[in-house]
């Protein structure tokens, strides 16, 4: 028995290994993901909203609108990928 392995891990089928270990790869690419659009994002907002917001006319702020967007993106394929990793103790590069 595999003493640093959680509780509810110990006596998994190996399919139900398969699928625990799937679920923690696609959690480890969302995180992935959310670390490249944050970096987008904040390359975005350093070098173009303030200029955005202060000379677009009206409501027509493309940059401003993008760096928004490309951050919800991180924040949420972040908190989906945490979730999906639960569990995986142990650092990881694919």
């Amino acid at each position: 028995m595999h003493t640093s392995a959680h509780l509810s891990e110990v006596r998994l089928t190996p399919a139900e290994v398969e699928a625990l270990d799937a679920r923690r790869r696609r959690g480890q690419l969302l995180m992935t993901i959310s670390l490249q659009t944050a970096c987008v994002t904040a390359l975005v907002a350093l070098l173009f909203v303030g200029q955005d917001l202060t000379y677009s006319p009206g409501w027509n702020r493309p940059m401003f609108y993008w760096a928004s967007i490309t951050g919800l993106i991180s924040i949420v394929t972040f908190l989906i990928g945490l979730r999906l990793r639960r569990g995986n103790y142990e650092f990881t590069s694919y």
